[in-house]
């Protein structure tokens, strides 16, 4: 009879992984593949968090079946909140929110099935799934401070040695003429992430203990720094002694070999110091082995398992509804465009531009782009976009995105309220140009008007999810000849009939 009632349970819980991957199915087969092979995100590691995963619950496969005791019912609460922001990720197309969701789920719903312990076991192969968020694009700002912490390290290490090198903000340039600038895809948070899943691993099967493995996970970001600082300064190095036509082409583009190399030896050496120490400190114990005691718990267990397999009936039930209504995709409404343009202002002397040849091959052909260059009587300018964005939800971004594209440095970030209006502002720096200013602001149709980015993401989420509406979102940018926050404000001002026109 136990047995039987094992197979139910155990069919159960398939049955309910079969509905999660139905229900996740947009996310694992478009909407994150396309985050892994963006060039902006440079995810290329993701694709072996999940088999890493999945390796981890294979070897731990003993002390998992050692775990399971009776459902719960605190596990099929856990997944209620996991189902509603997979619901909003899914239906928002929001792949942060989808990562987070599903791999909640690979904790809540074997919790549901098998009991705590098993949660337990399962808890560390689903966090390692989170590796999978792309955020390289939401901190543009680390960006910065990374790049000239590599910059002023590396020229430092180079004049010590002898190297004749100078530096200007983010660029190194030797004696011989050869010169690099350590952009954004050379900061190292790239390989910051990579080192700290693969260092999430290495200290999950060579340290014992959590307190051990957190220290040398710890480790993984000052590790990937100075790696990216080592293949700065070969790359010098060999401008110096051999060419720069070396240096930038065959020795840049196989020197990510050369971060690996010093990182997975400092990684190492950081894990045998770690065991050193923690041994000195607190011997390390084996864990113990599943033994007689767990087994006959887990069949006592078993024997009550008919009268306790509700949760595991009731988390089967949701799990299908939701996941099947998840997965469906209704027709949506897509709302009007709010009324707006640019027009001539007062005081101001205007000219009507052309959108670039990148901004009409790279957006979507539903979204509408105006600009206008205002002059003041000063000479002062200002440079205005509007972009009115259409039923894709990449007509608008976050323009930090393209703006280190362009070669610009991003400083000095602040929100400034003008007439009732929040104005994201940022000053813009760039060799051999004076400090430029640049703001911008986001509405939408129904007169919802924010500066930050994240909470226009859940605005448009929670359209696009409950309400079943595609809002048609406008991002106003202006690019200022100075970045003074007076001369700024009193031109901001004359746009709030544009921020306003939707009301």
């Amino acid at each position: 009879m136990n047995l039987q009632w094992a197979k139910l349970r155990l069919g159960a819980f398939a049955a309910g992984l079969v509905s999660i991957v139905w229900g996740f199915q947009a996310m694992l087969l478009q909407h994150a593949p396309s985050v892994f092979n963006a060039q902006e995100e440079d995810m290329s590691f993701a694709w072996f968090v999940p088999l890493f995963s999945l390796y981890v619950v294979y070897a731990d496969r003993a002390r998992i079946r050692s775990a399971v005791r009776g459902p719960s019912w605190g596990g099929l609460a856990a997944m209620l909140p996991f189902l509603a922001l997979g619901f909003l990720g899914a239906r928002g197309i929001q792949v942060r929110f989808e990562i987070v969701a599903f791999a909640g789920l690979m904790v809540a719903w074997p919790w549901c099935v098998f009991g705590r312990g098993v949660a337990r076991r399962m808890l560390f192969p689903a966090l390692f799934l989170l590796f999978c968020i792309p955020l390289a694009t939401y901190l543009d700002i680390v960006t910065v401070h990374l790049r000239l912490l590599a910059t002023t390290t590396a020229y430092g290490l180079l004049k010590a040695f002898g190297v004749g090198v100078v530096r200007q903000g983010t660029m190194l340039a030797t004696s011989n003429g050869f010169s690099i600038d350590v952009a954004a895809p050379c900061s190292g948070l790239r390989s910051i992430f990579a080192l700290m899943a693969l260092t999430a691993g290495y200290a999950y099967f060579n340290q014992r203990g959590v307190v051990r493995r957190l220290a040398l996970f710890a480790c993984s970001v000052p590790i990937a720094i100075i790696a990216n600082i080592a293949r700065i300064i070969t790359i010098c190095v060999v401008a110096e002694c051999a060419s720069s036509e070396f240096a930038l082409g065959f020795y840049h583009d196989y020197s990510g070999y050369v971060v690996f190399g010093v990182a997975i030896v400092l990684m190492i050496a950081a894990g045998e110091g770690i065991t050193r120490v923690a041994d000195r400190i607190a011997p390390s114990r084996e864990e113990d082995a599943p033994g007689a005691a767990e087994e006959s718990a887990a069949d006592a267990s078993a024997s009550r398992a008919k009268s306790a397999l509700v949760p595991v009936v009731a988390g089967v039930a949701l799990l299908a509804c939701a996941m099947v209504y998840q997965a469906a995709t209704p027709e949506v409404t897509i709302a009007e465009p709010p009324p707006c343009a640019l027009t001539e202002l007062d005081g101001y002397e205007s000219v009507e531009l052309g959108a670039s040849e990148a901004e009409l091959a790279t957006l979507p052909g539903d979204t509408r782009i105006e600009k206008r260059r205002y002059i003041s009587d000063d000479g002062d300018w200002f440079q205005v976009t509007l972009v009115v964005g259409g039923k894709s939800k990449s007509s608008i971004h976050r323009p930090e995105l393209c703006l280190p594209a362009q070669g610009l440095l991003m400083t000095s970030p602040r929100t400034v309220g003008v007439d009732g209006v929040d104005w994201r502002i940022i000053n813009l720096e760039s060799a051999g140009y004076a400090t430029h200013g640049f703001a911008y602001t986001f509405f939408n149709q129904a007169g919802f008007r924010t500066s930050s980015h994240a909470r226009r993401i859940f605005r448009d989420v929670w359209d696009r999810s409950v309400l079943n509406r595609v809002d048609r979102w406008v991002m106003v940018t202006v690019t200022a000849s100075r970045a003074d926050d007076a001369v700024f404000s009193g031109f901001l001002s004359k746009l709030k009939g544009v921020v306003e026109c939707s009301e």
